[in-house]
């Protein structure tokens, strides 16, 4: 044997021996970033009894393993600086290379702040541009648990290079390069967001029973993920039963369910675009056709034609008439499929698609218009009824996030208390529309909880207001959903140490993935940079200080407008506001600027008595905003009931 390779087998040797006593906790890996200037407190696992010594950046600690294996160690606090070597020592040596000391900011909530930087509308450029490797990113894995659990998956962090960035949170990616270049530090992103879910799930099981719509819920999970799993499974079979009587599941063949003929006039049907959840197919993940059979006039049929599906969740594969002609996986992917001249035919036409659902949401989603057949001859579309049937249904091999409350805290949240952090960047509630009003008290007590869990009763929580979405056409400014979280979110400002980021100038009517992720970020680093002593004025917009009805008008007044109120763009009428009388009917208002304040008209309403601003679900076409450009959230100065009151967790 060669002396190279005695020495890597030594180093091989050294290295298990060392992970046999010693092993960190899956949170640290090389690269990743420590909060400044607090207690630096390090934990992992190692052979009970023994006494470890943990060295970093010159500071040293010890610590003693119980009996359960676990230790916990803490050094004093760093300045920013790095890169540092950490070094756990024992009968082994573990030791970590890279470590820098900075800033640490823990991201949560839905698929917004998801959202990877490559698919926004300035990924590309800021992919393949020059980065800063003082920037790194954690991407938590996502893991439901019904107990708290003691470790994340694996996972590792990442240093921010050209062709790498693409996979980080696109809002953190824009939020950490704003406070950098105004901080100068090391800036960690923990992301910990998780598409599609709700609220409840990211609280504590303590915070979750002391609210008496959750505590039910919570009381009756089982022990175990294996326990609940197995219950799920035991529910969702009879569900799928239910749903299309008759049909059986086990022992389908489902062979010819292409077919290019009428084999499915038994089969119930689905909305389209719609996912199945809420049409009687609640946590169903498997296989489900869906098929539709369409009418096509000589010209129609004749040439070749373009397929549209819209999107799909999260995986298809698609024949017309019998015939294959695409697929693919991912579910915000549009889909677009060629149909070859001479497939069509006049008359009748079947299309088939079979989806299959990996978790969460399944089915065909997106916008109506983008579902639908291209022919030479016009379009016809494919929005509405669909014949579908389960082909297969997959157990689930554990629970997920919307299953219960303290699902997703349990298994993202819990195994990182220990860690220090700067604040929290948050974009959420999209899932808890349906039941808005309730978010107000929730939400504050999320944020209430997520301070206990990190010891820091002033933990700065930043949080993005709902994105503007859905058709103008649907705006009313009586009772929508999204209008009505936007208040309960904005209720939490009550809480020192918290910010709100509007965004209801950067939405989408048809997507509810907004793909302008810098300015959200950028605004968070506007709040983030005035908390921390870094900007001098406030970066929440303009603020309703007082309003009062003066006969046939109604006033408005407002501070921290940063030299004055204005329009988005120079020249334009104020757009957005509606006024009501006693009779709680809502009309247009013409708005007229004066200052800091702004004086409503309607014809419509001689007497007003109330004022609406935004109060819809897309409020895009609202454009007040403060002279830097910060546009004016959502307003009423009613406190007329909720359309939503009522509506909580579990009822």
């Amino acid at each position: 044997m060669t002396k190279p390779h005695l020495s890597l087998l030594l180093l091989s040797l050294m290295a298990a021996t060392a992970q046999a006593d010693v092993r960190l906790s899956e949170v640290f890996s090389e690269h990743m970033v420590l909060q400044r200037d607090r207690p630096l407190r390090v934990w992992g696992q190692a052979t009970p009894g023994k006494t470890l010594t943990v060295e970093l950046g010159g500071r040293s600690g010890t610590a003693h393993v119980g009996p359960d294996g676990r230790w916990r160690a803490q050094l004093p606090p760093l300045p920013a600086g790095g890169p540092h070597r950490l070094f756990v020592k024992g009968d082994g040596i573990v030791a970590l290379n890279d470590i820098l000391i900075g800033d640490v900011w823990l991201l949560g909530g839905q698929s917004n702040m998801e959202w990877p930087l490559a698919p926004t509308d300035t990924g590309p450029q800021e992919v393949a541009s020059p980065q800063n490797p003082q920037l790194r990113h954690l991407r938590v894995p996502l893991r439901a648990s019904v107990q708290p659990e003691a470790e994340i998956a694996p996972a590792s962090w990442v240093v921010a290079e050209p062709g790498r960035v693409g996979e980080f949170s696109a809002i953190g990616y824009h939020f950490a390069r704003q406070m950098q270049a105004v901080q100068g530090v090391p800036i960690g992103l923990i992301n910990t967001a998780w598409g599609g879910s709700m609220l409840e799930t990211w609280m504590s099981r303590e915070a979750a029973l002391r609210d008496p719509d959750l505590a039910p819920a919570v009381r009756a999970l089982p022990a175990d993920n294996a326990t609940f799993s197995a219950a799920l499974g035991q529910r969702m079979l009879p569900r799928i039963a239910a749903w299309q009587k008759g049909l059986p599941l086990e022992g389908a063949d489902a062979s010819g369910w292409s077919a290019a003929s009428d084999i499915d006039a038994a089969w119930p049907t689905l909305q389209a675009p719609g996912v199945w959840e809420g049409q009687g197919l609640a946590n169903v993940d498997g296989v489900v056709w869906m098929r539709k059979r369409i009418e096509l006039q000589p010209t129609q049929a004749a040439g070749s034609a373009e397929l549209h599906l819209a999107k799909v969740d999260d995986c298809d594969e698609v024949w017309v008439n019998g015939q294959k002609v695409g697929g693919q996986c991912g579910w915000e992917q549009p889909r677009r499929y060629a149909v070859p001249a001479g497939l069509l035919r006049a008359g009748a036409n079947w299309i088939a698609v079979r989806v299959t659902d990996t978790g969460g949401g399944g089915g065909i989603h997106g916008d109506a218009a983008d579902l639908r057949l291209d022919t030479a001859a016009g379009t016809v579309s494919l929005a509405g009824a669909w014949r579908a049937r389960v082909e297969k249904a997959t157990m689930t091999a554990g629970p997920a996030a919307n299953n219960a409350p303290s699902l997703g805290h349990n298994g993202l949240i819990a195994p990182l208390q220990g860690l220090s952090v700067r604040g929290v960047l948050w974009y959420q509630g999209e899932e808890n529309s349906g039941r808005a009003a309730a978010y107000a008290e929730g939400f504050k007590r999320l944020i209430q909880d997520w301070r206990g869990q990190f010891a820091d009763p002033k933990l700065p929580f930043f949080f993005v207001q709902l994105a503007s979405w859905l058709p103008l056409a649907d705006n009313r400014p009586d009772g929508n959903g999204w209008a009505e979280l936007r208040a309960s979110q904005a209720a939490a400002l009550a809480l020192p140490h918290t910010g709100m980021a509007t965004a209801i100038d950067v939405g989408d009517a048809v997507d509810i993935h907004p793909r302008n992720k810098r300015t959200v970020g950028q605004r968070l680093a506007g709040l983030a940079m005035h908390e921390l002593g870094l900007r001098a004025a406030p970066a929440t917009g303009p603020r309703l200080t007082s309003h009062q009805a003066r006969g046939s008008e109604f006033e408005l007044r407002f501070d921290t407008t940063v030299g004055g109120l204005r329009t988005a763009h120079a020249g334009e009428p104020l757009r957005g506001f509606y006024v009501a009388g006693a009779d709680r009917r809502w009309m247009p208002a013409e708005a007229q600027l004066d200052g800091d304040r702004i004086v409503l008209r309607s014809a419509a309403v001689p007497a007003p008595v109330a004022a609406r601003y935004a109060w819809v679900n897309n409020a895009s076409e609202a454009n007040v905003v403060g002279g830097d450009g910060l546009p004016l959230p959502p307003l009423r100065t009613d406190d007329w009931p909720l359309e939503s009151a009522g509506r909580r967790y579990g009822r």
